[in-house]
This record gives structure tokens, sequence and C-alpha cells, in this order.
């Protein structure tokens, strides 16, 4: 089984860019378009949050058009820049958009299961699972343990030491530790938000997060750095689900770099 993960994409209506720099609807079609050159095509695409930039049901509209020559199953949860009602309109078929509260959802019938968390709090930046919203993960995850489980969220459930990222983490993540704890059959965590690829772990249990198809954070560890992104290479990741091996996690980095050139010729390695 291959899952992309794509997140962040900051979708604006047509002709508008994020932080008046940021074309994130080129970007997202650049990502796509590569994604679609790859000689494995991924079994589904799923998007940890931050699909649009201000929520609004034009930036939603923009965002199922960029998507619809993807021709793979695509699967959504909400980040802060998102919100939940005018999700639950532009997609009124998903589960979820049937179902009252947080967006929550689970993707089955594969070879590993995905536990899709919604961490939205309205109103701020930062991310929050509420003691109900930890108990139907709990349970959740109890229903089936002896299957190989994925738990994603936008929000990061650890501190990266970025300290303005840090300050709009998830605000509960010990709680939410406790509960990956219990469960052994998580293979990994997957989040978005940190605009960069970061690994990390938690209750034991591996997480990482997705670089943005777009922008990235800047990566400054002073203490008392400020909110800044840079135009770093654009990327997302692969996550390939080897029976022998677990889940295996691949950085793929968006643009040309040329031919690909062989190691060996003849039989030997290129002198």
């Amino acid at each position: 089984m291959l899952i992309a993960q794509i997140s962040d994409t900051h979708i604006k209506t047509p002709g508008r860019l994020a932080y008046g720099q940021v074309d994130t609807s080129t970007a997202l079609t650049a990502c796509l378009a590569h994604l679609a050159r790859q000689d494995t095509q991924p079994d589904l695409v799923l998007f940890t949050g931050d699909l649009a930039d201000f929520g609004t049901p034009d930036e939603y509209a923009h965002f199922k058009q960029l998507l619809a020559p993807l021709g793979l199953p695509v699967y959504l949860l909400p980040g802060n820049h998102d919100d939940r009602e005018a999700m639950r309109a532009a997609w009124p078929d998903a589960p979820w958009a049937r179902r009252p509260g947080r967006l929550h959802s689970v993707i089955e019938n594969w070879p590993i299961r995905i536990i899709c968390l919604d961490t939205l709090r309205p109103g701020s930046g930062g991310g929050h699972l509420d003691p109900e919203d930890l108990a139907w993960l709990d349970s959740t995850l109890a229903e089936k343990p002896g299957q190989p489980t994925i738990v994603a969220m936008h929000h990061p459930p650890f501190l990266c030491g970025v300290t303005h990222m840090d300050a709009i983490s998830l605000d509960n993540a010990p709680d939410f530790a406790a509960v990956v704890a219990r469960h052994p059959h998580i293979q990994r965590i997957l989040c978005g938000h940190l605009h960069r690829p970061i690994h990390a772990q938690v209750g034991g249990r591996p997480v990482v997060s997705a670089p943005s198809p777009a922008h990235q954070v800047a990566l400054d560890l002073a203490p008392d750095a400020p909110s800044r992104f840079i135009m770093e290479p654009p990327g997302y990741l692969l996550h390939l689900w080897v029976p022998r091996s677990g889940l295996v996690t691949h950085t793929m980095v968006i643009g040309d770099y040329g031919a690909r050139h062989p190691f060996f010729k003849d039989g030997s390695l290129i002198d």
C-alpha cells in the first residue's frame, strides 16, 4: 500500500497570493503533476489540513477544481486555517459531513488502517482534543488491535524547537501521548502544520510532519525566533507499507532535477 501525504496547501481564490507572495494554487498543481509522474502511483492521497487559507467556500471550490485531474481516492482532514461547516458544505458526501461535531474519520479496507483526527480549535492557531475525542481515539484503536494503523492529524503532538510553531501545536499533547502509548499497533502518527519534514516520537510511537507543496516555515531554533516563512524546495511525503518492515516514509522534493543516471555500465560500476 502506498499513501501520498500532502499538507498545508493554503489555497486562495484564483489570482490571490498567500501573504501577498506565495502562489499556492500553482504550487498544488505542480505537486499533483509531480505525483502523477511517479512510476508507482499511490493508492490514496491524504491531505492533513490547512487545505484552504481562510476556509471560505470559494477557496474550497477552487481547491476541488485543482484536484479534479488527480483521479485517485482523496481523504481530507481539517487544519487551523480550515472551517468545518464550509468543508461539510463543499464535500457533502464525505463520511464526516453527515455527523455533527468534529470531522474525525476512519479509512478502512486497506492493508493499513488510517484514523483521521480533527484537532481544529476555532479561533486559535493551536490544536486541541477534548476528552471525548481522546476516548473516541482510544476505543477506535482498541477495535482492531491486530491491524497496523496510522493516526493522522494536523497539529503536531510534539514540540519541534521552532518556538512560534510550538506555541500553536497540540495543547494537550501529553493526554494524546498517553492514549497512543497503549496501542503498539500504531505504525506512524502523521501531521502537518509545521511546513517541514520533522521526525519525533510521542508515546513511544514515531511521528513525522509533512513539508508544504508551497512555502516552508523558516527553521530558526533561537528561543525568540520571529514567525517567518521561506521558499525552500516544496515537497510531500510517500508512505509505503511493507509487511516485513512496517511503514517506510519517503520525502519527495517537487521540481525537475534532470534525468536519472545509471550507476553501472555493462555490469560494472562506472569509473
